[in-house]
């Protein structure tokens, strides 16, 4: 099998930006990502393209061609939809096709355009990801999901809201320095605390926000990386993938993520390693509950202790694994399609030391993406190395 390097990887900004298409979003994320990699677009064997609402926010679908010709490409065009872990599962394909000699250069993205549908649309259109006929015609919502996932935890290990802003707060940090993030600004816990109740337990700042936005990557193999003397010092050494039944009434836990649990054991052992060869992760936070999930999911906190985890300075940017250094999707944002994508560009340039948080891990050789569907009823992982 051929290892698969990252070339180069492009973004928008991530924010309110209604007016634009998601054509146009993903065109200026490619023409960013063809710059960083030095690879011609005529080269590209295929595009892999991520997209959860196309039909409802620009009544559009077939959006696999449509995306190839904004990205000046000439190759056959795949758009994928996992929910929020679309474009994960469009790297995992991009991953598994180069490695079995299909393509030599995959174009991977996504895109999202959600501002425009306004709050009360978006979130309609985001519930459906959920099962219609049981939880969403009863009156389920994201938000409405997660705090109960969050009560859950809470009853079965213990912990507080207070908790869960120490992730925030730390998210919020971690994207001051992060030019693309949606929010550039620090909070408090009293913030946090304070803020309106959006699903108890669960408040404004627990929340990710609505955002516009696109993300690409160009993958290619090692020997063409080698054929074309490319710097591409990052490769994608493991990719997994988990599910779990749609509806949480109908799951064994709410309090775990056996889908992302799933993904994670499969990646670690794709790319022969283990959670504690891990230096830094961009985790799925659509929640601060999801975080923590996310890192017990991951073997990188025991189960039960990933409560504790930010406030007790463990995944903070100078803690023993500083997780979703970008800001995560509660304050870089969250372009649904956009995101699976999006955290593998930030974790190649957190390991190439080309991002502006690079600093808190210079001596970092690998690091864990973590991209989830739903209510985490879909998940991929993939595991990334460094040269060094």
């Amino acid at each position: 099998m051929s290892d698969v390097r990252v070339a180069g990887a492009g973004l928008t900004a991530f924010g309110h930006s209604p007016e634009r298409t998601s054509r146009d979003l993903f065109a200026e994320a490619t023409i960013a990502a063809f710059e960083d990699a030095d690879v011609p677009r005529a080269d590209v064997d295929a595009l892999l393209y991520g997209n959860f609402m196309g039909e409802l926010s620009e009544h559009q679908g077939h959006h696999g061609p449509l995306m190839a010709e904004a990205a000046g490409v000439q190759a056959p065009a795949t758009r994928y939809e996992s929910a929020c872990a679309s474009s994960g599962t469009a790297v995992r394909d991009a991953v598994m096709r180069i490695r079995n000699g299909e393509d030599d250069v995959v174009l991977v993205g996504g895109a999202e355009r959600m501002t425009n549908l306004g709050t009360a649309g978006a979130t309609e259109a985001l519930a459906i990801a959920a099962d219609d006929l049981w939880e969403v015609r009863a009156g389920m919502t994201f938000p409405g999901a997660y705090a109960l996932m969050a009560q859950a935890y809470f009853d079965e290990y213990g912990g507080e809201h207070e908790d869960l802003a120490h992730v925030a707060m730390k998210n919020h940090e971690n994207a001051l320095t992060n030019e693309k993030a949606q929010y550039q600004s620090a909070i408090e816990i009293e913030d946090v605390l304070e803020a309106p109740p959006v699903s108890e337990p669960l408040g404004l700042y627990d929340s990710c926000p609505i955002s516009d936005g696109a993300a690409a990557a160009v993958l290619v193999s090692e020997d063409y990386a080698e054929e074309h003397g490319l710097d591409a010092p990052v490769s994608i050494s493991g990719t997994g993938q988990g599910g779990d039944r749609m509806a949480l009434h109908d799951r064994e836990y709410l309090a775990r993520s056996p889908a992302a649990r799933e993904a994670g054991a499969e990646a670690y052992a794709d790319a022969g390693v283990d959670a504690a060869d891990v230096d830094v992760a961009e985790v799925h936070d659509c929640f601060t509950i999801a975080e923590v999930l996310a890192l017990e999911a991951l073997d990188l906190e025991p189960v039960g202790e990933g409560i504790s985890a930010a406030r007790d300075g463990r995944t903070t940017a100078d803690g023993e694994t500083p997780i979703n250094l970008s800001g995560g999707l509660k304050a870089k944002g969250h372009p649904v399609g956009a995101t699976g994508v999006s955290q593998i560009a930030e974790l190649a340039d957190l390991l190439a030391g080309d991002h502006p948080n690079s600093e808190f891990v210079s001596d970092a050789t690998t690091g864990v993406a973590h991209n989830a569907g739903g209510t985490v009823a879909s998940a991929t992982v993939h595991v990334l190395e460094v040269d060094r």
